[in-house]
């Protein structure tokens, strides 16, 4: 579907610029990105295999790139044959011996860099064949490549959205007094899973405050019944294609009061305001302030306990961010999120979230979906 030859030749360019000689990844959305090779769905508990830390893939300039896996995860977890020469560690072999003639065999390296997701052993083992003092960090290499999308990860993207879009719909007329957040939680992601989404994009979250007493699905009120006067906030995404989406809206159970219609306005605004800031050429913390502007105009920036919004694609959060510390440039076809919330505890609150590609003029929505207040009573 995509052309990895091509985003390794960038790699390759990247690599050559910045002095790295070799770069080690496991399984990642970078090592996807690049070879296609894709990422297990995450679990609550480790699978493991023997051997299982020697688990990625060598890259150099110049050259395809050498693949080393346990047997296990080369016959039940590698779809399908990628370009490259693959090495495959039975589990009665020298793992060791192996992945140290494997790295040994990209020839002599001054720097080697290894991505965030790599384990403990193996890092120890890299330093051993290369030497310690050679290796440093490397996921920011394929990063700054994954940050600017093309149209047809865009499009990837926007059928990733489609799957949020269509479970909120579906769900949206189920928020009614007595319903708990659980049965929100199992709604969305039957849902998910039917207009085709592989999995969430990370811990589906549907609740109405960060309180103790709050209902929320990861807590104890997960499976208690709300009560009519209740403020909803889902937060979920899907996946398709290995491309995120992440969203939200609040839905009221009830006839909103007065003061939460008000918020709901400077939410909205907040929204907008981010929206249009999100220019090429802008400043990720100066967008992020023209987020917070409404909130704070309106009495309310300390219940904006968030930012507003982190790149997104192949991973649910990706740098950069559109937060108070980041000063990257943004460019024209970068992703972000775009999400102020306003948390009152003890009142109400509320939170909407939408998905932007950065463009000259300001950020384009990738979402359809009505971002009006929603009530039901």
């Amino acid at each position: 579907m995509f052309d990895y030859a091509q985003r390794r030749r960038r790699l390759h360019e990247r690599m050559e610029a910045a002095g790295v000689d070799v770069l080690f990844l496991a399984p990642s959305a970078d090592l996807e990105y690049l070879t296609g090779v894709e990422r297990q769905i995450p679990s609550f508990g480790e699978a493991s295999y023997a051997h299982g830390w020697v688990t990625g893939a060598f890259f150099r300039p110049g050259a395809d790139p050498v693949f080393v896996l346990p047997r296990m995860f080369a016959a039940f977890d590698l779809r399908e044959e990628p370009d490259g020469e693959v090495i495959v560690v039975s589990e009665t072999d020298d793992g060791p011996a192996i992945f140290e003639r494997a790295a040994k065999g990209m020839g002599p390296a001054d720097t080697v860099a290894v991505g965030d997701r790599v384990w403990a052993e193996t890092v120890l083992r890299l330093g051993s064949a290369f030497g310690y003092e050679r290796l440093r960090t490397g996921s920011q290499l394929v990063n700054e490549l994954r940050r600017v999308k093309t149209e047809e990860e865009l499009a990837t993207m926007g059928r990733a959205i489609v799957t949020v879009e269509r479970a909120m719909a579906a769900i949206a007329p189920l928020v009614v007094p007595g319903v708990s957040m659980s049965d929100l939680v199992e709604g969305v992601e039957h849902e998910l899973r039917a207009s085709g989404s592989r999995c969430p994009s990370f811990t589906t979250h549907i609740f109405t405050g960060l309180g103790e007493d709050d209902f929320d699905s990861g807590a104890v009120t997960a499976r208690s019944p709300i009560p009519s006067g209740t403020a909803v906030m889902f937060d979920f995404g899907g996946v398709v294609d290995g491309y995120c989406s992440d969203f939200g809206r609040t839905i009221y159970c009830g006839e909103p009061p007065a003061d939460y219609r008000d918020a709901y306005e400077v939410m909205l605004a907040a929204q907008e305001a981010g929206r249009a800031a999100a220019k090429a050429g802008a400043i990720a913390r100066d967008v992020n302030a023209a987020c917070r502007r409404p909130i704070e105009e309106a009495g309310l920036g300390e219940h904006f306990r968030h930012r507003m919004g982190h790149g997104i694609g192949m991973d649910v959060h990706e740098r950069p961010f559109l937060s108070t510390e980041d000063e990257t440039p943004l460019a024209p076809g970068m992703t972000f999120t775009d999400e102020p919330s306003i948390i009152i505890p003890g009142r109400f609150s509320v939170r909407i979230e939408d998905i932007l590609v950065i463009e000259e003029g300001g950020g384009r929505k990738l979402n359809s979906y009505p971002a009006a207040l929603v009530a039901n009573d």
